[in-house]
């Protein structure tokens, strides 16, 4: 059974579903046999490349609110982040992501997207280091097994699994998804946002029972 997993490093909320649904399919009986993809998604494709700003300032006006309010927005979630098992500072940058995807799509071909992964959302949401700073992205790169000249290679040329990242978005819009994190089990269910992991868990228990009743057929 496969689950795909539409989401963006820059997602508070798709670094805490991934842990949850993490520990959803850690109670799921047949878990040796899912295969997990991840897939691309910009929350804000529209941001200029190179532009950075700070999350609390983004925060602030995109939902038109105070500073304040905006840091009382991050505080639960931190909360959330804690509860999951995770680090979480707001001193952080927002930007562009089509580059950081585009790397993922390179680590996804190379056998190392959930390493990577795992290492970019820690740099972005525990770590005092900016995903927007292309050394962050290449040292990532190589703790996750890539090579590095193949991964600043990437990054230099804009054309390199950009149709990729692209592919994936499109599919995202096909099915229907309009904010993530979105999760598609098996072609026949869809969960969104950063559920509780049991609620995963569930999922994963119909979705597989839908496809052995489908086989049976």
């Amino acid at each position: 059974m496969r689950v795909e997993i539409w989401s963006d490093i820059v997602c508070p909320w798709c670094y805490i579903g991934k842990a949850r649904f993490e520990q959803g399919l850690a109670a799921f009986d047949h878990r040796d046999q899912v295969e997990v993809v991840h897939r691309s998604f910009e929350l804000d494709p529209d941001h200029p490349k190179g532009d950075t700003v700070p999350v609390l300032d983004m925060l602030a006006t995109k939902y038109r609110v105070p500073r304040e309010q905006a840091q009382a927005m991050e505080a639960r979630v931190a909360e959330a982040a804690a509860d999951a098992g995770l680090g979480y500072r707001s001193d952080r940058d927002h930007g562009n992501t089509f580059d950081v995807h585009r790397l993922l799509h390179l680590a996804k071909a190379r056998g190392r997207q959930v390493e990577l992964l795992n290492l970019l959302y820690a740099a972005n949401f525990a770590e005092e280091r900016s995903l927007f700073d292309p050394e962050t992205l290449l040292s990532a790169a190589a703790g996750a097994g890539l090579d590095p000249a193949e991964a600043r290679a990437v990054l230099d040329d804009e054309a390199a699994y950009a149709e990729d990242v692209r592919a994936d978005e499109r599919e995202a819009a096909a099915l229907g998804a309009s904010a993530v994190p979105f999760f598609v089990l098996d072609r026949r269910f869809g969960v969104s946002g950063g559920q509780p992991a049991e609620i995963f868990t569930q999922a994963l228990r119909q979705a597989w029972e839908a496809s052995q009743v489908s086989e049976d057929a």
